[in-house]
């Protein structure tokens, strides 16, 4: 049977708006973009530190950007509950080695799920270092990725660290339409790749097929 993680999401939220304390949650980011509806929604009822962790962006230049864009929009945006931004190293070579024997596997398939799991592993340690109350991503957000695996990823990575991982399929309810909207509305710039090589060259293949 297929879960609505957010519905999961929303009956967890119920249970903690019943509560004094306000949660802390330590979120994963792969872009401002994406991270932007996230960031809207959650920060109503978390208090969030946004972590950029993304050693598959090739290449520098795009990294910068990415974060530059990140810090950008958290400051011009508004929330109820702080939220802070906490930069991640960029460790490209992290990313290749885990990549190694799977270049040629078309985007969506197993080298993804390992990416999937890179970023979120990092991030599921700091959520327990940091005594942190839940951890998730921001890339259940994206229509190309596969919220099933992220989630089923949170939770394997929820036991083995001892931190809960707050489920999520935010593209749900209009969410990635909602963050084209607010991408738009701060001029936040939006990427056309993942973030990888990989990716990057699949993108170009298409565009290539297009004629465009």
């Amino acid at each position: 049977m297929n879960r609505n993680y957010q519905k999961e999401l929303d009956k967890l939220i119920q249970t903690i708006e019943k509560e004094e304390k306000t949660p802390r949650l330590f979120l994963h980011s792969c872009c401002a973009p994406c991270s932007s509806y996230v960031l809207e929604y959650l920060s109503e009822y978390f208090e969030i530190t946004l972590f950029f962790y993304n050693p598959n962006i090739s290449f520098k230049e795009e990294y910068e950007k990415r974060i530059r864009e990140l810090r950008r929009m958290t400051e011009e945006m508004a929330f109820r509950h702080p939220v802070h931004v906490e930069e991640g190293p960029y460790d490209p070579e992290k990313f290749f080695q885990m990549a190694k024997g799977l270049e040629d596997v078309p985007e969506g398939g197993e080298r993804c799920f390992r990416c999937y799991r890179l970023r979120m592993e990092e991030t599921a340690k700091l959520a327990r270092d940091g005594g942190y109350d839940y951890f998730t991503t921001t890339l259940s957000i994206s229509p190309l990725k596969n919220a099933s695996k992220i989630n089923e990823i949170g939770e394997e990575l929820g036991e083995i660290y001892g931190v809960a991982h707050l489920p999520s399929d935010f593209k749900k309810r209009n969410g990635y339409k909602r963050s084209v909207e607010l991408s738009a509305e701060y001029g936040l710039y939006r990427q056309n790749y993942c973030g990888c090589v990989f990716s990057k060259r699949e993108q170009e293949k298409k565009r290539e097929a297009e004629g465009k």
